[in-house]
């Protein structure tokens, strides 16, 4: 990941970038970048309720979604099971989860501003494509 110092500094070029826009361009930007821009609060939100992975699905991450549901069902069934041994791995796959996504959630905004500098980025490119 990036440091929040490098995602400040990107997101700085981009607004330049924005700025210098035609008019017409940037309107076209606005329009087009505005259903896809996320909001690190729901992303937080997500994360905080649903230790499941949900977030990952939120910011278009399936494969890191479906592993985190995947290693979630698994812990829940083992920890479910009864049985001695599998109870404590259950046990264990949820904790692991759980520390691993939640240094996700105290940097929830560093991830959403990285991802919402990579759409905005896109974005640029496609009107830059398209103009040419």
């Amino acid at each position: 990941m990036k440091s929040q110092e490098n995602i400040i500094k990107e997101e700085s070029v981009l607004r330049e970038e924005i700025r210098n826009l035609p008019d017409d361009m940037r309107k076209e930007f606005y329009s087009k970048i505005e259903d896809r821009i996320k909001d690190p609060d729901t992303y937080a939100v997500l994360n905080w309720f649903f230790i499941a992975g949900i977030h990952h699905f939120y910011l278009q991450k399936w494969l890191n979604g479906f592993i985190n549901i995947g290693i979630f069902i698994i812990g829940i069934l083992f920890l479910c099971s009864g049985s001695l041994g599998f109870t404590e791995i259950g046990i264990v796959l949820l904790l692991m989860l759980f520390i691993v996504e939640s240094k996700q959630l105290f940097k929830s905004q560093q991830i959403v501003q990285d991802y919402n500098n990579m759409v905005t980025r896109k974005v640029l490119d496609e009107l830059k494509i398209n103009k040419s």
